[in-house]
């Protein structure tokens, strides 16, 4: 009877299996395809793969399963046979162990992104992960690895589902970059007693890079946590070689770096993309020659040096919002503001949109709100908003768009915006739009508007979103978008309130054409106790109100309105209907919120001033 794995570990170091996803990619196996459905379509290729790893000296056989999850197998439309693939993918382990292994259920990452950087809950999480937990364990494995981790939070999501249903061992792996922090920025000396602290057994790294920078974060852990060590490098950087992706790490240098793991308490050594049955045959034979010597004792977190402290220890209290902005000071006076959108021009050429914006500043516009999102090739948000606070001399709001942007690449955006002088911000997630001709291929949104607002606040208490330093705090002043024409107005309430705990200052409405429709969502906004800014905009025209009325999702024009456009005798009069009808809505709710924001009409930016004057 083959003993118990936590009695094994603490005798020896065991050798774990090495890639599957990449041994049957140079099968032939496309990428496009669900590599865990194989344990039933091709049971037969998997079947090898795991009979290959237990014949070349591996100790533990991981099963099939890494994308097993519901959200994952949804996006081939096998979510209804996620019990039926990770069974088999347990049973197929099992026969490929050949009893002389154990056999992990291998779970990797549910492919979207949770609170607080995400739409979904932790609570939520844990559910999609318990789902395919119990899968496995009906299946009949001997442990669990979680593997190829970034998030902190959702790796704790995933122990959780297994402390819930079993006491099996756990070995929990996250992945790193070369400076050894998470892809999130979270450093080893935080997310490895906090593994430990959640319930993990083993805790290790797997997958992203080679085994020199992963012996280097290693030797970081074992002074923040007494916790068994496990290691899953990649057999390298990958290389495309005529339109292949290749590894090209030799099994021989893979083995040097598993004594040198072995010797850093590091109980489990395997391999990750690129590896292969030679790689771990080779492992197996050089941790066989250097016997079962204790690991260095380990020094805890509670010991460690000034300059081993983790940075996320430092945290700087955020400042007073009214000490933010120009906006900021405004909304604290209790005074009513005016903002007005100035949208990126086509091409590089901001004569004409400086001019425009010393126009603002000469009628006392507060803030110019610079729209993120427009079409076509424009000037970047972000610039015109430094050029139009350098040159004209005006207060900025930049709408700072979530889309498009890695949760990494958001924060260094948002210190360069800081850098120049950026310190109004509204935070949205963005359009996203379908890429080409497939519905379900859309632009990246690694974070939505409530996983940005969340980062921004972090910056603010002086820490990235992986809890290291950044030096000084940034001050941003954090505004939220609400739509009270919202199809669903629970959900819109929902994410709203999501927006307030995440750190939100003020709110700036989507713009409302029906009074009845804020009526709706007032109490909500009120309660909230945030200054909220009116967006109106004016129709240009009959059929500009009708193109908002039934082509803009979550817009809601009263027919009223529309009568009123159609009766106009001329484009002019329509134009100045427009207006009117948007300062009637504005002088409506001006007692229930804090300021407008003017919205113009694409390329009728006279109509913005028009309605600014009125209003004035």
């Amino acid at each position: 009877m083959i003993q118990p794995f936590l009695e094994a570990i603490d005798e020896r170091v065991l050798v774990c299996d090495g890639a599957m996803g990449t041994m049957l990619y140079a099968q032939g196996v496309f990428i496009n395809r669900s590599f865990d459905s194989l344990n039933l379509s091709d049971p037969t290729r998997v079947l090898a793969v795991h009979r290959a790893y237990a014949q070349s000296g591996a100790d533990v056989i991981e099963t099939n399963t890494f994308g097993a999850n519901r959200i994952k197998l949804r996006a081939f439309g096998l979510a209804e046979r996620l019990r039926e693939i990770n069974q088999a993918g347990a049973r197929l382990a099992r026969d490929g162990a050949g009893g002389s292994a154990y056999v992990a259920g291998a779970i990797g990452p549910l492919g979207i992104r949770i609170e607080p950087w995400g739409r979904m809950g932790r609570d939520e999480a844990h559910e999609y992960f318990r789902e395919q937990v119990q899968a496995l364990l009906d299946g009949g494995v001997d442990l669990f690895i979680l593997e190829t981790f970034r998030d902190l939070n959702e790796i704790r999501a995933a122990i959780g589902a297994v402390r819930s249903v079993c006491t099996l061992p756990i070995v929990a792996q996250m992945t790193i970059e070369d400076d050894g922090n998470t892809l999130d920025g979270t450093a080893p000396e935080q997310f490895a007693p906090s593994l430990q602290e959640s319930g993990a057994n083993v805790i290790g790294l797997n997958c992203s890079i080679g085994p020199a920078h992963m012996l280097e974060t290693l030797e970081r852990m074992t002074a923040a946590t007494g916790a068994s060590l496990s290691a899953q490098p990649n057999a390298g950087r990958p290389r495309d070689v005529e339109g292949r992706t290749i590894y090209l790490t030799s099994p021989e240098y893979m083995a040097s770096y598993a004594r040198r793991f072995a010797e850093r308490r590091v109980r489990l050594v395997g391999g990750c993309c690129g590896t292969t049955p030679t790689h771990i045959a080779e492992i197996k034979s050089a941790l066989s020659r250097v016997g079962t010597a204790p690991a260095r004792p380990a020094s805890h977190a509670r010991g460690m040096d000034d300059e081993r402290r983790p940075a996320s220890m430092a945290v700087d209290e955020p400042l007073n919002p009214s000490e933010k902005s120009v906006l900021s000071r405004a909304f604290a006076n209790r005074r009513w503001v005016r903002l007005i959108e100035v949208v990126p021009p086509r091409g590089h050429e901001t004569k004409s949109v400086i001019e425009d914006s010393l126009q603002l500043r000469a009628r006392g516009v507060d803030a110019v709100h610079v729209p993120d999102g427009a079409s076509g090739p424009r000037l970047s948000a972000l610039s015109l908003a430094v050029l139009i606070r350098e040159r004209a001399g005006i207060e900025v709001v930049l709408q700072f768009s979530a889309r498009d942007k890695p949760l990494v690449g958001i924060q260094s955006e948002l210190l360069g915006a800081y850098a120049m002088g950026i310190r109004n911000l509204l935070a949205v997630t963005g359009e996203v739009h379908p890429i080409g001709d497939y519905p379900d291929a859309t632009t990246l949104v690694d974070v939505d508007s409530i996983g940005l607002v969340n980062a921004v606040a972090r910056l603010n208490h002086g820490l990235d979103v992986g809890g290291q330093t950044i030096g000084s705090a940034t001050r941003f002043h954090i505004g939220v978008t609400v739509n009270a024409g919202a199809e669903d107005l629970d959900e819109e309430i929902r994410r709203f309130d999501w927006k307030v705990d995440a750190g939100a200052e003020y709110v700036v409405t989507r713009p409302v054409f029906d009074v009845t429709a804020f009526d709706r969502i007032h109490p909500r906004l009120e309660t909230s106790r945030l200054p909220v800014v009116l967006s109106v905009r004016p129709f240009e025209s009959v059929l500009d109100a009708e193109y908002l009325a039934n082509e803009v999702p979550g817009t809601h024009v009263p027919a009223t309105m529309i009568e009123r456009m159609r009766r106009a005798s001329s484009p002019d009069a329509a134009a100045k209907e427009g207006v009117a009808i948007a300062v009637d809505v504005a002088r409506t709710l001006r007692a229930r919120v804090q300021g407008v924001n003017v919205v113009p009409p694409p390329g009728r930016f006279d109509l913005g001033l028009a309605l600014l004057d009125a209003l004035t």
